[in-house]
């Protein structure tokens, strides 16, 4: 849900975090230059601007209110202060329209009331801001303890830092049940093999024992991840009280990584190894007589930049985490729980787009 990335060094910024910034958050590009104070606005695909020693501010945007276009992308001018810029990464409830992002409603809005009173206006949200005055060349960072910092770089969300390298042999692999939960946002480095022999065992879900020598080199995908992504993965393998995370050496190509991989501590004696596990395909179900089943054959596509034509982005329909982007399920009392991030919220509080 965007991210702000503030370099103030002589150093340049790794071109994957760029580009995993421009993946994730494809719907514009909003740059200032510290060392002239210049605004520019770009395309998320031209990330490569910022692979640069030149100081800078920058803002990509991942749209949740307001069209996908030029006049919402960061940084917003604060009403009449024409030298006052804002970005913000985060979602303000209540303002933003199908036309107007929120960001762009708060900094109109901050134009309207006293400079000193924008720490504590600004404080009371739980987003990440950062103003600033093109004259006097100088800029604020709110809510700093929302923010990473990493070699020397300041980033309003961790989530592009993606440093954890994992192998996942089940309903995590790309395209299966769980990937779209877990992995969408992370970086598909391909798929491969563990170097050492695995019993890899098949009872309803598949799990990994860890009895190196045994069984086969087990088909994997390989992953970079954020540290919250490996946290949440975590959670949902039960690590370390149940499945025990351990990082082994896989085969990638022509290459060897090693990876993170979780294990079951389950007895493997007398039971079948297999190599690979591989999704059951069903026929969908319909309604009508006369139409043949078809199978799903969904494949994931990478975000990309749309441009900013686009006014098809989507309005009212799943509920959909503010978080994470996950599906959202209802508890039947107007409360919606992500199991992704574990996250509560209430009705008005979601986002709904189209399927």
């Amino acid at each position: 849900m965007c991210v702000i990335i503030i370099k103030q060094k002589n150093n340049v910024m790794s071109e994957e975090v760029a580009k995993t910034s421009s993946r994730i958050n494809p719907h514009g590009l909003g740059i200032i230059w510290l060392d002239t104070f210049e605004v520019e606005y770009h395309k998320s695909k031209d990330y490569r601007k910022l692979l640069t020693k030149r100081p800078f501010i920058a803002h990509f945007r991942y749209a949740t209110k307001g069209k996908i276009n030029r006049a919402n992308t960061h940084p917003f001018v604060c009403g009449n202060n024409k030298d006052e810029y804002l970005m913000h990464n985060g979602t303000i409830k209540g303002m933003g329209t199908d036309e107007c992002c929120d960001s762009k409603e708060l900094a109109c809005h901050l134009g309207n009331i006293n400079r000193r009173d924008w720490k504590k206006e600004l404080e009371q949200y739980d987003s990440r801001f950062v103003s600033i005055n093109v004259r006097t060349r100088s800029f604020q960072i709110y809510n700093r303890n929302l923010y990473t910092y990493r070699d020397g770089i300041w980033y309003s969300k961790a989530n592009v830092l993606q440093d954890n390298l994992i192998a996942v042999y089940g309903t995590l692999k790309k395209g299966f049940g769980n990937y779209y939960s877990y992995l969408t946002n992370a970086k598909h480095l391909g798929r491969g093999k563990t170097q050492d022999k695995y019993p890899l065992l098949v009872e309803g879900l598949p799990y990994m024992v860890d009895k190196k020598g045994v069984g086969h080199n087990v088909v994997v995908d390989v992953f970079k991840v954020s540290d919250a992504q490996l946290k949440k993965i975590d959670q949902l393998e039960g690590h370390p009280r149940w499945y025990k995370r351990k990082q082994i050496p896989i085969k990638l190509k022509n290459r060897t990584l090693n990876c993170w991989l979780y294990f079951n501590p389950k007895d493997i004696e007398g039971k079948e190894y297999h190599e690979s596990f591989e999704r059951v395909i069903r026929p969908q179900q319909f309604t009508f007589a006369d139409v043949e089943p078809t199978y799903d054959t969904t494949e994931y596509h990478e975000a990309i930049d749309i441009g900013w034509d686009d006014n098809d982005f989507p309005t009212e329909i799943t509920p959909t985490c503010v978080d994470c982007f996950n599906d959202l399920e209802h508890d039947a009392f107007h409360n919606y729980y992500c199991s992704s991030c574990g996250g509560w919220f209430k009705e008005d509080e979601v986002l709904k787009f189209n399927e």
